[in-house]
């Protein structure tokens, strides 16, 4: 039994559906055992012990195993739990990494399996798209998705949205296979054929599937997922390198003080415990819970700013992102097409500026007749607004006849690109027919002269160098009953033209502006025209747009070429989805450090080839959410440069707390392993180590995350791709404050003991407390960057008080109370020698604080 839809589908072919008998279902079967389902192919899942051995083959994790293992030994069992928990993060994070690929080829294989309506054995019938075969022939319909790359056979005003493959903000007309034409790439007007994925969004249609699965336009997307294997991050390598340093470091020092001990005094079993405590101060255990808290906890703050992080590290590297590559579709513009300007007898009518005005009686007909030539119920975006505009300025008028009935529809084709709507008027005395098109057929259907085309031309050129997308409204009286063959045939009258836009999203503007002023560098990359992508880019304040290259001009490049001539161009127009993956991968090439945005499937092998991926949120696809590293929860761009300001915040953050780690490591390892050279008695045990560790560990990672930023934060270019994170400039400076403070707790511990081995209790005592004096005062020089130590001590951070006051508090206690004096062997001392103590302890730091004002000073009188 057939639906009134098909019943008038059939009248509108002329019986084209009774026509096509299709596949045997005996037939379709039979091709799905040999061909396969039309889905694409899951990757292979990597065996779970692999995964494993991967991961305890990675230096960092060898290294906490390593360290616990000392724990376990020593009976530290906290801490040994600590790091085994952190082995289990680890191991979570590589599960993410190795499942988010098989994600998005999951997401990929979702999207492009939707119903089908097909014909087999002559009669319609729904299927899962999974089961469409080759030589199917499937029916399209307003709303459908198309589930196979196929050709068309027939379409009635047939028009396709392929911008999840292009790009393209606009729908696509179709029209019927010659026999003659191959399949072609997707995008551009009149080809006849439709793929994979795309939404059919007017008209109807029949077409016979060409290619399935992974054969498709789509699948071979998902191929280009399974070839990207995604870096590591720059901040990974360099915290491997970092901790391998220590690690080798901390091995030799500790043998050494073992082999010494153990020589020169005779008893390797304090030997030993020597070693371990060194061990101990060296073993950088720091860098990975500070890594783990930094990225942590600024994916939380990111959450903040609707920016949901997908991949932690990709943090830092945005924050060092040189080149913001940005698809314009969805991401730039609204993604929306707007009537924004009527043309009508001579005169131009702003449409979003006066919406809530009444509309002049002159232009009435207009949207009279535009209505007219529309669908009554439209899927189409642009048809939807002639509705909706047409209903808010002319409801309750003579102009809307929701009581005429349609009659026939004349098709738009490749020779004639306008279609028409022949109505019959309530009292059936007259057939009224209103058309619609590209401004050139409309001239043609009311039979222009060439001046008056010249004329009209002149017109719609006004409205596109505004980036508006023109169409032409004509309409027509025909009092006969026979209806004629075609559209030329009537006599029309040209009534005007509707301006549409697809409007840019009002925060681009400052933002694109802000990253500028960062030093970041846009390039708009887009499958629309090169003069839309040029418009859009003067509105938003985009850089060079005078200059673009067209998808068919780098289709024919080089890789050097594109290489080249991407060092000034801003704009790429017209281009498919493995052109973008080339411009992310040259740009990748010239050193530059690649941040994508991007919604649709045609996004995702750029997103995950990108050093930085970033989807859109609402707007989104599953494959690019997925392919992503960051995604936009409210898909407004100006949350970008507030990822970029976190990012530069956070990475200058982590700077400062490896470059406190290292420095105060210097004089804990120091006076671990100097006494035992110099014949002291042991000044650091493992219980002043775990102290010390009580506050190192909070300070290195709450307190540095939740330090604000610089105030030039945002006036500086990015971070260099060769910079290292702890180069050797940080590297001296640092090696330099924990000399410095090692020499005051050398020279306090040497002033109290004076040779006499009854002071060594009192001495150690003392030395101990300019040793955590002078940690307090490294963190609060490490804080200050460019301010002074006043403005850091007053600035809001909670976490710095929380720990300062619990470090002088805690030094105090164990100071004056007896069991914890035994506990730490110390000694009472005096109020006057406590102050001398900690005032060297602060002097032996604070003094790079006032080297460094009378540098900046000198500098600015300089300048």
């Amino acid at each position: 039994m057939k639906t009134s839809k098909q019943n008038e589908m059939n009248d509108q072919t002329g019986g084209s559906i009774e026509s096509i008998t299709g596949l045997s279902e005996d037939e379709a079967q039979k091709r799905l055992k040999t061909e396969g389902y039309n889905e694409l192919p899951s990757q292979k899942k990597q065996n779970i012990f692999i995964i494993f051995l991967h991961v305890l083959l990675e230096p960092m994790l060898l290294l906490l195993l390593g360290a616990g293992l000392i724990y376990i030994l020593l009976g530290e069992k906290q801490d040994a739990l600590m790091l085994l928990f952190f082995v289990f993060v680890v191991v979570g994070i590589t599960f993410y990494q190795q499942r988010k690929t098989e994600r998005a080829l999951e997401a990929l294989k979702n999207l492009s399996s939707p119903r089908a309506l097909v014909i087999r054995d002559g009669a319609q019938k729904r299927i899962p798209g999974r089961e469409v075969v080759r030589e199917d022939y499937i029916i399209l319909r307003e709303g459908d998705r198309v589930p196979a790359d196929a050709v068309v056979v027939f379409s009635s005003n047939l028009c396709i949205d392929e911008s999840l493959l292009t790009g393209e903000s606009l729908a696509v007309r179709k029209s019927e296979w010659d026999g003659v034409a191959s399949i072609t790439q997707p995008g551009g007007d009149d080809l006849p054929f439709v793929f994979s994925g795309t939404l059919v969004v007017q008209g109807h249609g029949i077409a016979n599937v060409l290619h399935i699965g992974n054969q498709t336009e789509m699948g071979k997307i998902g191929k280009a997922l399974q070839r990207i294997t995604p870096e590591e991050t720059l901040l990974k390598k360099e915290t491997n390198h970092l901790v391998r340093n220590f690690a080798i470091a901390g091995i030799i020092l500790c043998l050494l003080v073992i082999v010494i001990y153990g020589i020169t005094r005779g008893n390797w079993v304090v030997g030993f415990l020597a070693g371990v405590s060194l061990s101990m101060a060296i073993l950088p255990e720091e860098f990975p819970v500070v890594l783990m808290i930094f990225m942590s906890l600024g994916a939380w703050r990111m959450s903040k700013r609707q920016v949901l992080t997908r991949n932690t590290a990709s943090i830092e590297m945005l924050g060092a992102a040189t080149v913001l590559c940005v698809d314009k579709t969805g991401t730039l513009t609204q993604n929306k097409m707007i009537l924004s300007s009527l043309f009508c007898d001579g005169q131009f009518y702003d449409v979003e500026k006066n919406r809530e005005q009444p509309l002049p009686e002159c232009f009435h007909h207009l949207l009279e007749y535009g209505y007219l030539a529309s669908q009554k119920d439209p899927f189409d975006p642009i048809e939807k607004e002639i509705k909706n505009t047409t209903e808010k300025f002319l409801q309750k008028t003579e102009h809307i006849h929701d009581h005429w009935k349609l009659v026939r529809e004349y098709p738009l084709t490749k020779h004639l690109l306008a279609l028409s709507h022949v109505w019959e008027s309530l009292d059936r005395r007259k057939h009224v027919i209103a058309a619609k098109g590209a401004p050139e057929a409309i001239a043609d259907l009311c039979h222009f002269t060439s001046e008056q085309t010249t004329e009209l031309l002149s017109q719609v050129r006004q409205m596109t160098e505004k980036g508006l997308r023109v169409l032409g409204v004509a309409r027509s009286i025909f009092p006969e009953d026979f209806l004629p063959d075609k559209q030329h045939d009537f006599e029309y009258k040209f009534v005007g033209l509707f301006g549409f836009i697809d409007p840019v999203r009002e925060t681009v503007a400052s933002s694109l502006k802000d990253c500028y002023t960062a030093g970041m560098r846009m390039i708009m990359i887009t499958g629309d025209y090169p003069g839309t992508a040029q418009h859009i880019g003067r509105q938003i304040g985009l850089k060079n747009t005078d200059m673009f290259i067209t998808g068919s001009e780098l289709a024919h490049m080089s890789q050097e070429e594109l290489q080249e001539k991407i060092k000034t161009v801003n704009i790429f127009a017209r281009v498919i989805p493995e052109q973008k993956l080339a411009i992310v991968d040259a740009l990748k090439a010239n050193g530059q450090i690649v941040a994508m945005t991007g919604d649709g499937v045609n996004d995702a092998p750029a997103l995950k080839s990108s050093h930085i991926g970033i989807a859109m949120g609402e707007r989104g696809t599953d494959v690019a959410r997925e392919s992503s590293a960051l995604v936009l929860l409210n898909d407004d761009f100006s949350s970008i440069v507030q990822a970029v300001r976190l990012g530069r915040r956070i990475f200058d953050n982590l700077r400062k707390s490896i470059s406190y780690i290292f420095s105060v490591h210097v004089p804990i390892a120091g006076m671990a392993l100097i006494p035992v050279l110099m014949g002291f008695p042991l000044v650091l045990l493992p219980a002043h180590i775990a102290f010390l560790e009580l506050i190192i560990d909070p300070a290195c990672s709450t307190v540095f995350e939740a330090e604000p930023e610089e105030k030039n934060i945002m006036d500086r270019p990015p971070r260099n791709l060769k910079e290292r994170l702890f180069g050797r400039k940080n590297f001296f400076y640092s090696f330099i404050q924990g000399l410095s403070v090692l020499l005051a707790v050398i020279f306090v511990f040497i002033w109290f003991f004076q040779g006499n081995p009854s002071n060594e209790y009192q001495a150690r005592t003392l030395s101990f407390v300019t040793l955590v004096i002078a940690n307090i005062s490294l963190i609060v020089v490490n804080l200050s960057g460019s301010r002074s130590l006043l403005k850091t001590i007053t600035a809001k951070n909670k976490a710095f008080w929380f720990v300062m006051i619990g470090a002088l508090l805690s030094l105090i206690l164990i100071i004056i109370i007896p069991p914890l004096q035994n506990l730490f062997r110390f000694s009472p001392v005096t109020l006057i020698d406590f102050l001398l103590a900690a005032f060297i302890g602060f002097i032996a730091v604070a003094w790079f604080k006032v080297v460094d004002l009378v540098k900046r000073k000198h500098l600015n009188i300089s300048g």
